[in-house]
């Protein structure tokens, strides 16, 4: 396991890596809609004007350009925040990239309950079921700033449409940046439970996982950050080896992580799986971090969970 280091911004990394990828690939063309301070592509357009392309307010838009730029033979970066993304423009990522398979990367700014005050109507937590369940569509929920670059730098290595997921909040760095779609990073190892976790949680779900053990419980902690591809071969190994499974996520338990999680065990290898995120409602205005609390994703939610696992297991009192 990587010890838990500086919060760092998950939008830098992305703006910087863009920037990086910008002098090394002349098809590489981005765009955003009206948003690049806040989700760093602005780097990019100070550096190459030329390849920089701001749409305004109008996401549905930018995805239909960038789909036509890819189609054209250019490597296309669109970004907003989530809810523009993934919400407002999704009938557009449907048909004008992913049915065409169109060379478009989406990095969706701001997305989940961490938008803090935004309130409700900009905390997007529908995204990750929205895209999973697109056909072709790479889906990526990076833990930390290294993840975030890595990831950058695969999406665009890798044909074909992709979602990035971003939190506007800094996180800690957990990882050591070492990321390879469709494979799972084991940050923890453990054979009395598993912590399946993606984005904000991961640092949640380490931090438990050392309380736990000075307890003397043995957790897995896997980083599902590849959420599709996924690692159905890992996510059974855990199954079989700790015979517990728990999920943690910024995002709603009907449609995200935890729901393949459980339908992915359910088919192939049952074992007691329980999800940790957001339940069916919206959220509201407030501080990020309190909202995750007052959401069910706070530590003492998720070490209540945790026993509860263990002790179906019988491995506790």
């Amino acid at each position: 396991m990587t010890p838990a280091g500086p919060a760092e911004s998950l939008r830098d990394a992305y703006g910087k890596t863009l920037l990086e990828l910008g002098g090394k690939d002349p098809t590489l063309v981005v765009l955003d809609a009206d948003l690049s301070g806040s989700t760093r592509t602005i780097l990019f357009g100070q550096k190459y004007p030329d390849r920089f392309f701001n749409v305004g307010v109008m996401e549905p838009t930018m995805m239909s350009i960038a789909a036509g730029l890819a189609l054209s033979g250019r490597v296309a970066f669109a970004s907003s925040f989530a809810v523009f993304a993934a919400g407002q423009a999704y009938n557009f990522v449907r048909q004008s990239i992913c049915y065409n398979h169109a060379n478009v990367k989406i990095v969706a700014t701001h997305g989940g309950l961490l938008v803090g005050g935004d309130g409700g109507t900009h905390q997007m937590v529908e995204d990750i079921g929205l895209m999973r369940g697109l056909p072709g569509m790479t889906v990526i929920v990076p833990a930390d700033a290294p993840t975030t670059r890595a990831a950058t730098l695969a999406v665009h290595a890798r044909e074909g449409p992709a979602y990035v997921r971003l939190t506007r909040e800094n996180l800690p760095v957990v990882t050591d940046g070492t990321f390879q779609l469709g494979k799972a990073a084991e940050l923890r190892s453990g054979s009395d439970l598993t912590i399946v976790a993606v984005g904000a949680m991961v640092a949640r779900a380490l931090e438990v996982a050392d309380e736990l053990a000075q307890m003397g419980v043995s957790t897995r902690v896997l980083d599902f950050a590849s959420v599709k591809p996924f690692d159905e071969p890992a996510l059974l190994r855990a199954a079989r080896d700790t015979g517990a499974v728990l999920v943690l996520e910024e995002h709603s338990v009907l449609t995200g992580v935890g729901a393949l999680v459980a339908s992915t065990t359910s088919e192939n290898y049952p074992v007691p799986v329980r999800r940790v995120g957001v339940p069916d409602v919206f959220g509201e205005s407030g501080d990020p971090w309190a909202l995750l609390d007052r959401y069910g994703m706070s530590l003492e939610r998720i070490r209540d969970e945790a026993w509860e696992l263990l002790r179906v297991r019988g491995k506790v009192q």
